[in-house]
């Protein structure tokens, strides 16, 4: 048991160590973004674990189906439709459904777009997990076809993230 004197000395400690002053914080664009845990609603985990179920399925160019591969957009339309929810298979009109949501606040279920600007979305992934590690999503990759990666950690995807978009909630 903690004696309420080691406590009040932990805690002037702890409020001490906070307030250093000696070494400013400078934020840079290198700085990666402070993500905390986001916990999926069971639907959103559905959503997730079906799309994980086509890691491995090849790469299509304006693919649909997981008979014949994927490209990005027709991987989370695909994945969305199956689940009920209905979302265009092009990712340039899936960046304008659903509501916007702040990347660090990103659930497991939300879109998740890339691109060289906002007027240029060029990739969609659907988000399978946001941690104090960054956001992972699942997406179909020209390269690798369907799979999972961490793209807060990607030196290729980091710097094209773009925004993310909710398009399962109803508001």
């Amino acid at each position: 048991m903690i004696h309420v004197r080691t406590f009040c000395f932990l805690a002037a400690v702890l409020f001490w160590a906070s307030c250093d002053t000696t070494r400013p914080v400078v934020p840079s664009k290198s700085t990666p973004k402070s993500y905390t845990n986001a916990v999926a609603t069971p639907f959103r985990q559905k959503l997730v674990d079906y799309g994980k179920k086509f890691v491995g399925t090849n790469y299509k160019y304006a693919g649909q189906s997981p008979k014949t591969g994927f490209d990005c957009s027709g991987f989370t339309s695909y994945v969305m439709k199956e689940n009920g929810v209905t979302v265009s298979p092009a990712s340039a009109i899936q960046a304008t459904e659903g509501r916007k949501v702040p990347l660090d606040q990103v659930m497991p279920g939300d879109l998740l777009f890339f691109g060289e600007s906002k007027k240029k979305i060029s990739h969609v992934g659907l988000v399978v997990k946001r941690g104090p590690e960054g956001i992972t999503c699942v997406h179909s990759t020209t390269s690798r076809g369907v799979i999972v990666e961490n793209v807060s950690q990607s030196t290729y995807w980091k710097d094209k993230i773009l925004f993310a978009r909710d398009v399962i909630s109803e508001d």
